[in-house]
């Protein structure tokens, strides 16, 4: 299954009798959003170092990866710290029974990493097809061992130590060891989405960990251990991913996926020993004077970012005059959701795993295509076109592939790390929805508490194919790599080529939107990397404007409504991490809707 079929997308010469590309896509236009739910805001002053900085999505999570950079480790060292810790203490969002990307800058060549999870070989086109034919409730879906992909994140973390790592392995292992075995307070934040959480109460193994005997989370500041976890994790520290991958924890993997009493999956141990980390060549976009470098397909994040920014820029640079009051205005808000809802269509129908669908035009930067985001960005009007249709970038004449229809995407966590020897990353992490397929494993031991596996297979598109029999690119296929929003992003001088920044965020299908607010914001409008992350959510998926409820007044409302859009004011919960040179140091910001800082000497 290495290889895509060129009748999946014809291009230039090869173009024969297929079907036109759609000019009507009511069929991805977005229903609302559902991202993670919120805890709350707390304010962020944004953190200044001179050497080297670690930010992460929990205190302790970023406190462990900052005793690695003091101890000389490398940004590698310091993340797999991190993801240790997020394992323990940020399970509902990530962790080693998930995947990631990993973008890497060594101080001269930059790298991307794919440790997203796969379908397993057994796993066809009709998975998320019930037997009317229809696709399964998203609810239906998701929880169980149907959704579990093979995961990535440990094989990930060891090939990238491998390549760049500086500190023994099992060294980065030791702070998350103990916390689990001594326990780690309960944050208000996992508190409240355990309050919220109802199927995750349902599997024995997590409510007997998460919940107490009168179904009740665990209080906040509660001292909960993880002896499971911590013997899985001492285990991968001493023999490396093979004990993850092989053995005992895979055999529970593989037991309570295929095992599971009522939504089974088919996950074998050969599709976990067979999992490989791929190797990208990462795709790097010029805006401005500003060469923004991220993750190429499967995921559909840079390309969908690069698309916004550049087409929100035309027909002149937007600056700090979007803002009214300290916010996104009108103006600027009805562009930004216009050229929005363009990009995702172009999502929509394009992207997926490259070992299954080819590049339009034979590369994705055809989609970047200055003199195309210029043909796109003229279709926007005084007023919302509604929803918006696929373009044709250069190169492409026919295409014999379906938009993909809306579905949720939800979950993730992410880590950006700068080390003394100014080497740098951007870790986007993830085990999809909050908690994932709801599915704790043990790992074979025996004990209390695990780590949850993740539903990742919900990625993909249910629909194989629309009306008319075309295939959908996002589609399951064996051991394929379902399409995501993760935008692990660095981002240089375009001249003399410094590093400026690394930044991303969990939120699904909105990370996009996420990442490139901060963009706009600390690029676009001047402000630090804090305040940029600080500004309200905002967006467009090709449906209704999303705007951050509470965050945005009723006469910009209102104005947006009086254009034609659809506005829908919903908690917006990203959890961007940043980290930026000023001066002759760097400065660190964190997402006030969840509980991550930076830190740095």
């Amino acid at each position: 299954m290495a290889a895509f079929s060129a009748a999946f997308l014809l291009t230039g010469g090869l173009a024969g009798a297929q079907a036109p590309v759609p000019t009507s896509t009511a069929a991805v236009a977005a229903a609302p959003v559902v991202p993670e739910g919120a805890s709350g805001l707390q304010g962020k002053p944004g953190w200044s170092a001179q050497r080297f900085m670690v930010a992460a999505a929990n205190p302790l999570a970023t406190e462990a990866g900052y005793r690695i950079l003091q101890a000389g480790g490398s940004a590698v060292d310091a993340a797999v710290a991190v993801q240790m810790v997020l394992a323990l203490v940020e399970p509902q969002s990530s962790g080693i029974g998930g995947g990631a990307f990993l973008l890497h800058w060594d101080g001269r060549q930059l790298q991307a990493l794919d440790g997203r999870e796969t379908a397993p070989t057994a796993a066809d086109e009709r998975l998320f097809l019930g037997a009317d034919g229809k696709p399964l409730p998203f609810a239906q879906a998701v929880v169980g061992g149907r959704s579990v992909g093979v995961p990535g994140a440990v094989r990930l973390m060891q090939e990238a130590h491998r390549l760049h790592g500086r500190l023994p392995w099992p060294r980065l292992f030791e702070r998350a060891i103990e916390l689990a075995e001594q326990g780690f307070p309960v944050s208000p934040r996992m508190h409240a989405l355990l309050k919220t959480e109802t199927a995750l109460r349902q599997q024995p193994q997590a409510a007997a960990y998460f919940y107490r005997a009168d179904g009740e989370p665990q209080a906040v500041g509660h001292l909960l251990k993880n002896p499971a976890l911590a013997a899985v994790l001492r285990q991968i520290a001493e023999r490396g991913s093979a004990a993850f991958y092989q053995g005992a924890v895979a055999e529970d993997i593989v037991r309570r996926v295929r095992e599971h009493p009522v939504n089974p999956g088919q996950m074998t141990l050969a599709d976990l020993a067979g999992y490989t980390v791929q190797t990208r060549a990462p795709l790097c976009t010029l805006w401005r004077v500003w060469r923004v470098c991220g993750f190429p397909p499967p995921s559909s994040g840079h390309v969908a970012v690069m698309q916004i920014l550049g087409m929100v820029d035309q027909p002149g640079p937007v600056g700090p005059q979007a803002l009214s009051d300290g916010r996104p205005g009108a103006d600027f808000l009805h562009r930004y959701a216009e050229v929005s809802r363009l990009a995702y269509a172009d999502r929509a129908l394009y992207l997926g795993d490259p070992a299954f669908v080819a590049a339009p035009g034979g590369r994705w930067e055809s989609l970047l295509d200055p003199a195309y985001l210029r043909e796109r960005a003229a279709l926007v009007g005084a007023r919302s076109m509604g929803t918006a249709a696929p373009g044709q970038p250069p190169g492409v004449e026919r295409v014999a592939l379906a938009p993909q229809p809306f579905q949720p995407e939800t979950g993730t966590s992410h880590i950006s790390v700068i080390d003394g020897e100014g080497r740098a990353l951007a870790l986007t992490t993830t085990i999809e929805a909050v908690w994932g397929a709801r599915l704790m494993s043990d790992g074979g031991t025996g004990l209390a508490g695990g780590f949850l596996l993740n539903n990742q297979l919900t990625d993909f598109s249910f629909l194989p194919a629309d009306a008319q029999g075309r295939p959908i690119a996002n589609r399951v296929q064996p051991g394929k790599r379902p399409r995501s929003s993760m935008s692990p992003t660095l981002v240089f001088d375009a001249e003399g080529g410094a590093l400026r920044m690394t930044l991303g965020s969990p939120g699904g299908a909105t990370i996009i939107h996420f990442v490139a607010k901060t963009l706009l914001g600390t690029f676009a409008f001047g402000l630090d990397a804090q305040r940029a992350i600080d500004l309200p959510n905002f967006g467009n998926l090709n449906g209704p404007t999303l705007l951050e409820r509470g965050r945005f007044d009723a006469a910009t409302a209102q104005a947006l409504q009086e254009r034609g859009h659809a506005v829908q004011q919903i908690e917006m919960t990203s959890g961007l991490q940043a980290i930026e040179r000023r001066g002759s140091g760097w400065f660190g910001g964190a997402d006030p809707r969840r509980e991550g800082v930076a830190m740095g000497d």
